[in-house]
């Protein structure tokens, strides 16, 4: 079992940056591919972005592609999307997954296949 914590979220205004961190408790991830999600009220849960177990591989929605940043330090068992230009859109409550025995370089891009789930963390970002 891996519980995953994630944390620095927040409330910014629009355009301002925000770095968020998810790291599991009590084992390492460093052979889990990561997934960053998130969810606005009265929407689904969306994907955001993902990194491969190796760090060599990583896919973006289109939506942040270009203002977010996903990248991960297996030394410190930590995954971190830096949010750079957040607009009011990008609100959501922002959940990280993680995904055993992928491939080096696969992502994991959609919610099946997900093992393990954060709690979220908060962005609300203000126009």
């Amino acid at each position: 079992q891996v519980h995953l914590v994630e944390s620095g979220g927040g409330l910014v205004q629009a355009g301002a940056s925000l770095s968020l961190s998810c790291a599991p408790s009590g084992r390492t991830f460093s052979s889990y591919a990561v997934t960053w999600f998130r969810q606005a009220p009265g929407k689904e849960r969306e994907f955001v972005a993902g990194i491969s177990w190796t760090g060599g591989g990583a896919v973006y929605a289109d939506y942040v592609k270009g203002r977010f940043t996903i990248s991960r330090d297996n030394a410190r068992n930590t995954v971190y999307l830096q949010m750079d230009n957040l607009k009011p859109e990008d609100a959501a409550v922002y959940y990280c997954a993680a995904t055993p025995r992928l491939p080096a370089g696969a992502v994991r891009t959609t919610e099946s296949g997900v093992d393990y789930w954060g709690q979220g963390t908060q962005v609300t970002v203000s126009s």
